[in-house]
């Protein structure tokens, strides 16, 4: 198992115990969800994909499709008209209040029920069914496959939906709304029906994390301006009421949606995503928060943290390297002939989750499929965090267990941040390598 996995399933496993939070109820079809659902999945800029528990449940979008949304008719629009028409400060509020500006009636933000509504109507399109095709293929495009409707949940969602409505007549009094309420309300209730998992959600989050660029299908899903818009939004009003502790605590722009939903996106580095409904009295998904709290801290992803690196991570890959060490004659032939090989990934700077993600990326490539040598060259690396060291030792161990013999050439005793300290210690490459080649000959 990947070190990446392993992570999440350890996470998984010790957030599983969470019982606090009420699965929302006010969408009656919401209410049938199994409170102990819990689904976490993560894609990285490279468009790796790891999940843990339940990440292919399906479930309704809901609040989660709102970035995504906004995105769209920031597009269509451009940004001082979606500045003139929805605000972008957060509430203070829940995320059905009714925020809306004196004098205008312009919502707060896009991220509340009144923002989101109005966003929706802001979509081109010639008419409701056109704007909701559009949409519906906005979410694919960002998920990289084609999603559909939860029918039961649209119904379900429409016939109960009379405050949703109440707020777009009040929009349209105000004249901030265009359109018929009743049809925008309709609009936005089949919107919040579409159906995800949490490993699209990631998919989708990663998108936005990387510029507009989907990292699994490659295709830019919106422009690099229209992403970083987004992003900046979902950091100040994504999480409601909560959203300022949020900022603080976990640093990551994010938004979170009644059904369990909850994605985060780490500028550069991936997209994560959780599924369990049992939600706090802000409307976020409880393990949801204690996830993404803790992966924030273990990987040092606050956005006030976030260093920018401008060199490659893997400095060079060696697949059957050979030390220049003087031996015997007979040593040399029998090394000549040992059908085993050493493998050696070298690596520079600091290492932080993406770099790690794609060092050990290299590492697995580059590994004989049979038992043979793995040397890891972290002589030029300058930093590793606490959760990347552990990353590094899993994946080391995993290796020995595979039966590689694994050597680390390194300057600082940065591994020394973990309990279990995998493979042999040297100082240089060579002597790596050459420890390898000594094993090779002692068995």
């Amino acid at each position: 198992m990947d070190p990446v996995t392993e992570s999440l399933g350890e996470l998984h496993g010790r957030l599983s115990g969470l019982t606090e939070g009420e699965v929302a109820s006010y969408i009656p079809q919401l209410a049938g969800a199994d409170p102990a659902d819990f689904g976490l999945a993560l894609t990285s800029m490279a468009g790796h994909r790891y999940q843990a528990g339940q990440a292919d449940t399906r479930f309704s979008i809901q609040s989660v499709s709102k970035p995504f949304v906004y995105a769209l008719a920031l597009s269509d629009l451009g940004p001082a008209e979606m500045l003139r028409r929805v605000g972008a400060e957060p509430s203070g509020e829940a995320f059905n209040a009714i925020s809306l500006e004196p004098h205008t009636g312009r919502p707060a933000n896009p991220m509340v029920n009144a923002g989101a509504i109005a966003t929706t109507a802001l979509v081109a399109a010639a008419g409701p069914a056109e704007r909701s095709a559009r949409i519906l293929d906005w979410l694919s495009a960002f998920a990289g496959r084609r999603l559909d409707h939860d029918e039961e949940v649209y119904a379900s969602e429409a016939a109960t939906g009379d405050r949703n409505r109440a707020l777009a007549y009040l929009m349209r009094s105000a004249g901030s709304l265009a359109g018929d309420p009743h049809v925008v309300t309709d609009t936005y209730f089949r919107q919040c029906s579409v159906r995800v998992t949490a490993a699209d959600l990631a998919v989708m989050a990663a998108t936005l994390a990387k510029g507009g660029v989907n990292p699994v299908t490659g295709r830019r899903a919106v422009s690099q301006d229209v992403a970083v818009r987004t992003l900046a939004v979902m950091a100040t009003c994504g999480m409601y009421d909560g959203a300022g502790e949020w900022l603080l605590n976990v640093g990551l722009p994010a938004k979170s949606g009644v059904s369990g939903g909850l994605i985060a996106a780490s500028p550069g580095r991936f997209g994560v995503a959780v599924y369990s409904p049992p939600l706090d009295p802000e409307g976020n998904s409880v393990r949801g928060v204690a996830a993404l709290t803790e992966m924030s801290a273990r990987y040092a992803l606050h956005l006030m943290h976030a260093p920018v690196h401008l060199t490659a991570t893997v400095t060079d890959t060696v697949h059957a390297a050979r030390s220049a060490r003087e031996r015997a004659p007979g040593e040399r032939a029998a090394l000549d002939r040992d059908p085993r090989r050493i493998a050696v990934v070298g690596a520079q700077g600091d290492l932080e989750f993406t770099e790690t993600e794609q060092l050990l990326t290299a590492v697995q490539a580059a590994a004989p499929a049979t038992p043979g040598g793995v040397v890891l060259d972290l002589t030029a690396v300058t930093a590793v965090g606490s959760g990347p060291a552990t990353m590094l030792a899993r994946s080391l161990a995993g290796l020995e267990a595979r039966g590689h013999q694994v050597a680390v050439a390194l300057q600082q005793p940065f591994l020394e941040q973990v309990d279990a300290h995998p493979g042999r210690w040297v100082a240089t490459r060579e002597e790596a390598v050459a420890w390898c080649e000594d094993r090779f000959l002692d068995g």
